[in-house]
């Protein structure tokens, strides 16, 4: 049976059911409204509103009164105008009858004369640090006010100033003397609740204790947190009976960072005012609510959960009633519905593609959609509750560009994942079998490029190429950039041996490596060939490959035809044991998949390829280090059709070490940047018809995980960066919201979980290889990363050939071969360690961000761990035996260089 002919075959198979390619089947539509309904359900029970919050019914003690909106920090020495404070004043009337300000600068000195009218008392604050000249000003401003306007009501002088260590308890007492002697109100002072209780002689110099009560930033659990603050208010109270005391601050954050066990919400906020409330009305207390409108300004000096303590958002609007339901996210349904649908749009787009997937895929592949897509929209929706500088929003869009990028990738490995795991029908399927003796076969020129290689490895290849079934070929031995004859003049002898279908040439240094030497093979090619093949100079060769491969091109469709790398020296170590399962992935599940849409990699050796196409494509690229894959893509940009055979025709031999496993995969992936670079248009471009739509599906994501390795060295770095100032700034560097860190490490588990689902699915091999592959594909992570980076802004990298049969190093070298990755391993354990112990373990992000460096960490862990077991000692690889070789003429020992 032909190639062809079983194409045919296949069509007329999937022609005959009723779902076509194209239209999505009736399980894909119940698999994705099916799990988009139960997501929506999901939204709804995860932000359904607490309804079991007492209401409560009265007048607001007072209000903290800050009016900066937004751009205006007092840092910047931006204030708001008269107008707006007028307004503010205005809103805040409807529910109190009590302000307190912090400072007189600016216009803020105004707000008793704008109060004037509105119903208000106003306690007058001064604010003290560690300028004295600042603070006499201060001073003098504030008595002036309190003296023209009988709303002030009383005056406070300084603001935690012995708490934040601005002024000594001495220092402090003598202002509020002065301020005592000329004004006519009470005169005070705001500290938290241990420093009236630590210093008496502060208690004494006022005329009423003002005690701050705010248990979020102690760690108060919001459930016992309005009594806390009540025993610490009691605790003052006891200590000094016959002073009155006023609560100057107290409040619960709508959003921050946990601390200990208090979690900032919108809920536990509002659960924790009402309930203090009614305690308030109940007890006649006096206080001030922290505060009226949220202020973002303070999260530079105070961390996230500064921005967030208002009643009212920073555009002046109601974050709940006090009465009533409260919703963390009231928006939440736009956001889910929004997830739904892009969940819908993106697993009917691909079902559609594949409708022969069994059902359990189907819903497999929604489920993993439908979370990836929600996980974005959350992120997005706190986004869009959080007040953002532009510098900040500048980082939070690029994390959530990233995290988009991370949802594409996620996507289209599920997708590949579903479709080779749990898809039916095969429509590209080429079962390899020998053409019976006798059928007209094209003639077939080989081509061995070979460079410095060990001339006798380079017989045993000869000679079975030698051994091939196949009538009709030619064999051109190309020696390249070989400065030592005593390499290659043994090749050249054995070629003289194997008679005249073996030709050797040696070109000394040379341009172009080995697309080079290829390149002069071609321009020497016998003119009747029709077929050009590919093999490395460790490979040995089945009998039958020609006889069961080049019937393929019967179909002039056909341009080139690929067979599966494989290795024979795979149970010489374990190191190699996992190199040899880690490339049997590729070729046992990528490549199948790969082939369903006509997007192979060309890998070169075992290769073959119609000679005319190669000629209309100008043979093949000198400027690129992967000039195989490079000469696929071209392939297909023509037109013409590949041919994959999952059969193993030859056997090579694999790295020696880790730095050549290391360096082989750097330059594959860096050659792969430059193909994306010089095939934009065709890849990316809609409008650009050169590759179908399935090809062009293949070869970005196929590509898109050495994109994610390479964004992986950049949110190392940053974690790097963050957890310093985690260490040495914890307050001006908070942890990532959890939204940020969970997709990192799901990203990681995922990978693992999909590698080990389709080695399961389709190589042959038990758990330990499965797993043993994972860790030797993860330990080229940082290799990949930088030859992305590489591949991607320059033109200039050296041809780095793989060593072949050399010795390993000692275990010393081994640590040494991975020494840059065992660096940053050191660096990220000691961050997250640091970061552990500098924050005691005490939040759910601190355990997440330790989680995400160790996460980070791993492959470098896999890196040095790879490193090592390559540098033990091995059993000795089996030596192939040589099949007899006849004389070799005395005249065709010695061939001049050319011939």
């Amino acid at each position: 049976m032909t190639y062809q002919s079983h194409i045919h075959r296949q069509d007329a198979l999937i022609s005959t059911r009723k779902t076509r390619r194209g239209w999505a089947s009736p399980g894909s539509w119940a698999a994705a409204l099916g799990v988009g309904a139960v997501a929506l359900g999901l939204w709804a029970g995860f932000n359904r509103p607490a309804t079991d919050i007492p209401a409560y019914k009265g007048d607001i003690g007072g209000f903290a009164f800050s009016p900066f909106h937004k751009g205006e920090s007092p840092e910047t020495g931006d204030y708001p105008t008269p107008a707006q404070i007028k307004a503010d004043l205005a809103q805040v009337a409807k529910y109190t009858h009590n302000i307190r300000t912090y400072t007189v600068e600016g216009d803020l000195g105004q707000i008793p004369a704008l109060a004037e009218g509105l119903g208000l008392n106003v306690t007058l604050g001064a604010w003290l640090d560690r300028h004295p000249d600042a603070n006499a000003r201060e001073l003098a401003s504030v008595i002036q006010i309190a003296n023209a306007n009988p709303d002030v009501k009383q005056v406070m002088v300084g603001n935690e100033s012995v708490l934040r260590g601005d002024l000594t308890v001495p220092e402090l007492v003598a202002d509020i003397r002065a301020v005592q002697k000329q004004v006519h109100v009470p005169v005070s002072t705001a500290e938290p609740w241990h420093v009236w209780l630590k210093h008496p002689e502060l208690a004494n110099s006022v005329d009423f204790i003002t005690v701050h009560l705010l248990p979020y930033w102690e760690g108060v659990p919001e459930k016992i947190a309005v009594q806390d603050a009540m025993h610490r208010y009691e605790q003052v109270h006891a200590r000094y009976p016959d002073k009155k005391i006023v609560i100057g601050e107290i409040g619960w954050p709508s959003d921050g960072i946990d601390i200990g066990a208090a979690r900032a919400n919108t809920i536990n906020q509002a659960r924790f005012l009402r309930d203090f409330f009614n305690l308030a009305q109940q007890k006649h207390l006096d206080y001030f609510v922290m505060e009226a409108f949220d202020q973002p300004w303070k999260t530079s000096f105070e961390g996230r959960a500064a921005g967030y303590w208002g009643m009212f958002t920073l555009g002046r609007h109601e974050k709940w009633s006090l009465t009533g339901p409260v919703e963390n996210h009231p928006e939440w349904k736009f956001y889910a519905l929004g997830a739904a649908l892009m969940s819908l749009l993106a697993t009917m787009a691909l079902l559609s593609r594949r409708p022969d997937i069994r059902l359990p895929g189907k819903l497999l592949f929604a489920v993993l959609v439908e979370g990836f897509t929600t996980a974005l929209a959350m992120l997005l929706m706190n986004m869009g509750q959080t007040y953002l500088s532009l510098a900040a929003a500048a980082v939070w869009g690029a994390l959530a560009l990233g995290q988009g990028l991370l949802l594409f990738l996620l996507i289209a490995d599920s997708f590949d994942l579903m479709e080779t795991v749990f898809g039916r029908v095969v429509r590209r399927h080429y079962e390899p079998m020998p053409a019976p003796h006798g059928t007209p076969l094209p003639k077939v020129s080989l081509h061995l490029p070979i460079c410095n290689e060990p001339p006798e490895m380079v017989k045993q290849t000869l000679n079975s190429l030698a051994a091939l079934d196949y009538e009709r070929f030619e064999v051109l031995v190309i020696d390249n950039n070989t400065t030592d004859p005593r390499v290659w003049e043994p090749v050249a002898e054995h070629c003289a041996r194997l008679g005249p279908k073996f030709r050797f040439f040696t070109l000394g240094k040379y341009q172009g490596y080995k697309a080079g030497a290829l390149n002069f093979a071609l321009r020497e090619t016998a003119a009747d060939a029709q077929i050009i093949g590919v093999i490395d100079s460790d490979y040995l060769v089945e009998p039958d490959w020609l006889r069961s491969m080049a019937p393929a091109f019967a179909d002039p469709a056909v341009g080139f035809t690929q067979s599966p790398q494989d290795y024979r020296d795979n149970d010489g170590s374990l190191f190699k044991r996992m190199m040899f399962w880690e490339y049997a992935g590729f070729f046992h599940a990528g490549m199948v998949t790969r082939n369903e849409r006509n997007a192979i990699i060309q890998h070169g050796t075992m290769t073959l390829i119609r000679k005319q196409a190669l000629l209309n494509e100008n043979g093949w690229a000198e400027w690129c280090i992967t000039e195989d894959s490079q000469l696929g893509l071209r392939l297909f940009r023509a037109g013409y059709e590949a041919v994959y055979s999952k059969k193993s025709f030859g056997k090579g031999v694999m790295p020696d070490d880790y730095n050549a496993f290391r360096k082989q995969r750097y330059r594959w992936a860096y050659g792969a940047m430059r193909i994306v670079r010089a095939n934009a248009g065709p890849l990316f471009n809609p409008f650009n018809k050169e590759l179908t739509a399935g090809q062009r599906w293949h070869f970005i994501t196929g590509w898109l995980p050495w994109f994610g390795d390479a964004l992986g060295l950049v949110f190392l770095a940053m974690g790097l960066a963050w957890s310093a100032g985690l260490i040495f700034d914890p307050v001006r560097f908070e942890f990532p919201i959890a939204l940020f860190m969970l997709p990192s490490i799901g990203l990681f588990l995922f990978k693992i979980a999909q590698i080990l689902a389709l080695y399961k699915s389709r190589v042959p091999c038990g758990f330990m290889d499965r797993l043993g592959a994972a860790v030797a594909g993860l330990a080229l992570s940082h290799s990949i990363g930088k030859a992305v980076w590489k591949g991607l802004f320059s033109n200039k990298l050296p041809f780095l050939r793989t060593p072949k049969m050399e010795d390993a190093p000692a275990l010393v070298q081994g640590l040494v071969m991975a020494r840059e990755e065992l660096v940053i391993l050191v660096l990220t354990w000691a961050a997250a360690l640091a970061v552990g112990f500098g924050h005691h373990w005490a939040t759910l992000e601190t355990r997440l961000w330790v989680a995400v460096l160790f996460t980070q960490s791993m492959p470098y862990l896999a890196s040095v761990g790879v490193s090592i077991l390559a540098a033990l000692p091995a059993k000795m690889v089996k030596p192939v035996a040589l099949p007899a070789l006849r004389p070799v003429p005395a005249a065709l020992l010695h061939p001049a260089a050319g011939d």
